[in-house]
């Protein structure tokens, strides 16, 4: 690490001047020092105090040290490198680390006969350099976790553009299948309207007459559906609220379902229990949800649909249940079904008419009446939608 290098070399310059200021103050005095470094190194008895004041020491570490900038608490010492006792020096808590410390250097030219070492230990250097380097870890850190941000943000939005353009395209696919069927029709019979045989017979003219109409009625709803779904993107569909009994929507829904139901041989029961039953809600709106998912039924259960409605309160709400005996949705598609344009992926098979628009609706208009529906769902076992709506007090 360049900091502890650093550091290192700095306390290593300090000692050294340390030891050179105590060589030049003892040849500055009247002994046989001052006849040259010779005799102070070829002293054999006596104590190496007699050489080094300790107050004369401790004043030039300190000053050494504040001129290298080194700022830490300190313990020094000397001690002799054979025997590690310890001669001199200001320390009280750290004596072993002291004799372990990496922060010596020798006193060899003072005291040769039985090397003297003088060492420095700083209690606090490994807290010094983390605060030292803190500050380049907390950005470094920070600018992986946003790299690492970034690159998960591009890789999701990638598969979320390639998911919604899928979606796009399967929505053009299946748009193109339902407009083809009726605008053949629509051509067909046209065509057939004006062979003579045709037209001279008022009987077939109506017949081919009415297939034109129904077909232009269906392509029409069609139609219709696409710009609800495109007003609601905007926002711009408006709710108008007035007090609903649901119990007899539901009814007129079940009217009007009842003939296709029975054409498929299947069935449709109801048992709306709830006492209180009347909400704020937009009539045609309500209407509309209901239906989409009793058509929802109706089209994903084959060959005979079993349907079963169910009202009660809860917690003063209405809560509102549809279940049916359809092919029901796998748990990695059920997230997805009320997205737009999402439908449960079936390949190239278009047996089962749709936009992908009519669960998307359907929560659009609940969450605008505010209420909530959730599904519960086993393949091939069936689906259960539940809507929950406020009552009205």
């Amino acid at each position: 690490m360049l900091k502890e290098e650093q550091f290192d070399h700095r306390v290593s310059i300090a000692l050294k001047s340390v030891v050179t200021q105590l060589l030049n103050s003892q040849q500055e005095k009247d002994s046989p020092v001052t006849q040259g470094c010779q005799a102070s190194c070829n002293l054999s008895e006596g104590n190496i105090k007699d050489i080094i004041q300790p107050a004369l020491l401790d004043s030039f570490v300190r000053e050494e040290f504040q001129n290298l900038n080194i700022n830490l608490d300190y313990e020094y010492a000397i001690f002799k490198k054979s025997t590690t006792e310890i001669s001199m020096g200001k320390c009280v808590l750290y004596k072993k680390e002291i004799l372990k410390s990496e922060h010596t250097t020798s006193l060899s030219c003072l005291w040769r006969s039985d090397p003297y070492l003088l060492a420095v230990y700083f209690p606090n250097e490994k807290t010094y350099f983390i605060k030292q380097i803190g500050l380049w870890l907390f950005l470094s850190a920070l600018f992986l976790l946003i790299v690492i941000y970034g690159f998960t943000s591009t890789i999701f939005s990638l598969l979320r553009q390639k998911k919604l353009t899928q979606m796009k395209n399967d929505f053009v696919n299946n748009m193109t299948h339902e407009f083809k069927t009726p605008i053949s029709t629509i051509s067909l019979s046209s065509e057939m309207l004006m062979k003579p045989a045709v037209y001279d017979s008022s009987e077939k003219t109506l017949k081919y007459a009415n297939i034109i109409y129904d077909e232009n009625t269906r392509l029409k709803n069609q139609v219709e559906q696409i710009l609800q779904i495109a007003a609601l993107d905007k926002g711009e569909f408006r709710i108008k609220k007035e007090p609903l009994d649901v119990h007899q929507i539901i009814d007129n829904c079940i009217d009007n379902i009842n003939i296709l139901i029975k054409q498929k041989q299947g069935k449709i029961t109801s048992s709306l229990t709830a006492e209180q039953h009347i909400i704020d809600g937009d009539e045609t709106h309500f209407t509309n949800i209901i239906s989409n998912l009793f058509d929802n039924a109706i089209k994903y259960s084959s060959p005979s649909p079993e349907i079963f409605i169910k009202t009660f309160n809860k917690e003063n709400r209405l809560c509102i249940i549809i279940e049916d005996n359809g092919i029901g949705i796998s748990r990695e598609h059920q997230k997805d079904v009320f997205k737009q344009f999402y439908r449960v992926p079936t390949g190239n098979i278009h047996d089962v008419k749709g936009f992908g628009l009519g669960l998307y609706y359907v929560k659009t208009m609940v969450e605008a009446h505010n209420g909530t529906i959730s599904l519960k769902s086993e393949y091939k076992k069936g689906t259960s939608f539940e809507i929950s709506l406020p009552i009205k007090k």
